[in-house]
């Protein structure tokens, strides 16, 4: 009898994917988040000169997503609306979170409920490894918005990936504990998540782990070694390029050895996993946003759109793709919907898991709404704006720029500006556009100052 109820719980787990180890219903979720990776810059999309074999396998396994957009040209807002499932100016998060006060243009409002804290509610554990970006101190640090764990950084952007210093101060923690691990980042964020999943196998809960890599985001500091082996296989591949290609090489080999773990410990086939950027691709470091217009800090197509996968080995069709139009904050619905949790808060994120289940989707078309708040001369503290509804899109390049106005299923790449010959849908897409500005305006967007 034990011999034959062994084997039905055998084969229960092959058909379920269920972990014997761990033996929860619902899905483990593994988001990846990687920091200014181009549209391109993967080579399921056939990109000549780069090899991402890991990202490329998630892709087989899962559904390809090629309107997929970050809710901000720049990092900070769309981690604030991939984590709150909310537009990044209702939160507070108009701009980067930076550690020097007068060149800082967000503050998350401390209110704002995040994914982790949801699927708390659902026992999962939640772990966030990487970069944080969302505050620098209490009542927003990781641990206080609903992470049981935290192993990472907690500011923008390193000044070294082996010294882990950013204007010559240590932003590394574990929990609110300051660290100084040694190593190349990249490598140190793949090790602790490696670790924790294993952790984790033993546990009879589930769990969420928000990966958030600092790579491919400058300094492009690839291991030699990597560097090596792009010049080696790329001859005439220019200096710049190649040390970008290793920089992403180096990253999918970390991605891989994550992917290594879920299966090592039966995990693979019931954990959802999202592959995402956070903006498109940084140009001035040769990044591939695949003929899209423009880059990183830019309102044009390849400033937001960003290279996404999602996979679930027994639910999601393998090797499916898909043309729907979604955004960062809709991962956070979406993903309450699939572990079977319910949105019990007002956000403006929509569920694509019908989509995602190849399902039909009766969802009607919606504007999406893209904000970026800078200083320095360029930007004088003021926002900028961008506005797609169904083929139409509607900008702002710069606070001091006039708007434009392009079709994107005749224009993909952004070559018409049709401003001056469509008045009418212009004056449409402008209004939708004014009252989105009006409730970020409406959020404070600061920290408060002797409240």
């Amino acid at each position: 009898m034990h011999v034959k109820k062994s084997f039905f719980v055998i084969l229960l787990s092959l058909l379920t994917g269920v972990s014997l180890l761990g033996q929860h219903k619902k899905p483990n979720v593994l988001i990846i988040l990687t920091d200014d990776q181009g549209y391109h810059d993967v080579s399921y999309y056939n990109t000549k000169d780069l090899n991402t074999p890991n990202i490329d396998k998630l892709r087989e396994d899962g559904m390809r997503l090629d309107y997929f957009y970050a809710n901000s040209p720049v990092c900070a807002p769309t981690r604030a609306s991939l984590m709150s499932g909310r537009y990044p100016d209702f939160v507070g998060v108009p701009g980067l979170i930076r550690s020097h006060p007068e060149n800082s243009w967000g503050y998350l409002d401390p209110r704002t409920i995040l994914l982790p804290s949801s699927l708390k509610k659902l026992n999962y554990h939640t772990a966030h490894i990487g970069k944080w970006n969302l505050g620098l101190e209490s009542p927003n640090l990781p641990n206080e918005k609903g992470f049981d764990y935290f192993h990472g950084w907690l500011e923008d952007m390193m000044d070294d990936y082996w010294t882990h210093l950013r204007h010559g101060k240590n932003f590394m923690r574990l929990n609110t504990n300051k660290i100084e691990p040694v190593g190349h980042a990249t490598d140190l964020f793949t090790q602790w998540s490696v670790d924790y999943i294993h952790q984790q196998a033993k546990s009879k809960d589930p769990f969420f782990l928000y990966l958030a890599y600092n790579a491919p985001h400058f300094p492009v500091q690839p291991p030699k070694e990597w560097l090596d082996k792009v010049l080696l296989k790329n001859p005439g591949i220019s200096e710049k390029r190649a040390k970008l290609v290793a920089f992403i090489e180096h990253l999918d080999d970390g991605i891989g050895k994550v992917i290594d773990a879920l299966k090592q410990s039966g995990q693979y086939e019931n954990t959802i996993i999202v592959f995402t950027s956070d903006n498109g691709g940084h140009l001035p470091d040769l990044a591939n946003n695949g003929g899209l217009r423009d880059g990183k800090q830019s309102m044009y197509e390849g400033g937001l759109r960003v290279p996404t996968v999602i996979s679930w080995p027994i639910k999601i069709p393998k090797g499916s793709n898909s043309n729907a139009v979604n955004l960062s904050m809709d991962i956070f619905p979406t993903i309450m919907e699939l572990v079977g949790g319910k949105m019990d808060h007002r956000i403006e994120g929509r569920s694509f898991a019908k989509t995602l289940l190849n399902k039909s989707d009766d969802s009607i078309e919606r504007p999406i709404y893209f904000t970026r708040r800078e200083g320095g001369i360029l930007y004088g503290g003021k926002a900028y704006h961008a506005l797609r509804l169904g083929q139409w899109k509607l900008l702002q390049n710069s606070p001091f720029q006039p708007y434009e106005f392009y079709d994107l299923k005749n224009d993909p790449l952004e070559k018409n500006n049709l401003v001056n010959t469509n008045p009418e849908m212009v004056k449409k897409l402008n209004t939708i556009l004014m009252t989105y500005i009006q409730q970020g305006g409406s959020t404070p967007w600061q920290k408060p100052v002797n409240r």
